[in-house]
């Protein structure tokens, strides 16, 4: 077991490679016990600003509905055209950060129901019998899991794409002793230019991250309990720590 000690010597330090932007005192954290992060963003999210999706977004925040998150990004790509308004809808979302996001932008009661991947959040919504209608605020890159449960049990989907995902291509050079992984998409442009050496160890936010990892690569791949950036970063901390 690493001692919990912050390590001396470059050396004997876990490098670790953050696909995308984590908080400075997690890092700060990190490197208390001996562990480096590098933060290295593989996609950009932008919000799609086009006067037909604002309208479509108005349109439903004008009326009482259920609706569904399964990422951050839409959940500000939506927060953006609230201006100070209150929608009244039954949310259904994913993860600890997007259920605090929504009680911070919605109403405190907004979240009816969360889940820790997409096709466990479809299965809940189909439980609860709470409407046969939802709207699915998404991006353009979203995962077929959710919406194809809910359609097979008569639900009507109504999608609305608010966010655009792009990749941003980066070799890296680096050996590093673990890789974070946020998202499918993030997956997909890592190994369009890289592979993972041998020893990286592979730690996943949730299990659809982590089955795109496993189709891409044979290395060990970790996945966090509940989904959330902080949530995988003290996973990834408690594994080296304790090996």
């Amino acid at each position: 077991m690493r001692s919990p000690k912050k390590l001396e010597t470059l050396q004997n330090r876990i490098q670790i490679l953050s696909t995308r932007p984590i908080d400075p005192t997690q890092i700060k954290t990190a490197n208390d016990l001996g562990i480096d992060i590098d933060c290295i963003s593989f996609i950009e999210t932008t919000a799609i600003e086009s006067k037909d999706i604002l309208s479509k977004i108005k349109e439903v925040l004008s009326n009482k509905a259920t609706v569904v998150f399964t990422s951050m990004n839409a959940i500000d790509a939506v927060v953006s055209q609230l201006s100070n308004s209150k929608p009244d809808w039954a949310v259904y979302c994913m993860g600890v950060t997007s259920n605090q996001l929504i009680k911070q932008n919605f109403r405190e009661d907004a979240v009816v129901g969360t889940a820790t991947n997409s096709a466990e959040l479809a299965e809940l919504i189909i439980a609860e019998k709470r409407s046969n209608q939802i709207y699915f605020f998404c991006g353009d890159q979203r995962r077929d899991e959710l919406p194809s449960i809910l359609k097979n049990n008569g639900i009507l989907v109504k999608e609305i794409e608010v966010y655009h995902t792009k990749e941003i291509k980066h070799t890296i050079s680096k050996d590093y002793d673990g890789i974070l992984f946020f998202s499918p998409s993030a997956v997909i442009s890592f190994f369009n230019s890289n592979s993972l050496p041998e020893q990286s160890v592979a730690f996943a936010i949730g299990k659809t991250t982590a089955s795109t990892l496993i189709s891409r690569t044979n290395n060990k791949v970790v996945v966090a309990e509940l989904p959330g950036k902080d949530k995988l970063v003290k996973k990834m901390m408690d594994h080296f720590q304790n090996h």
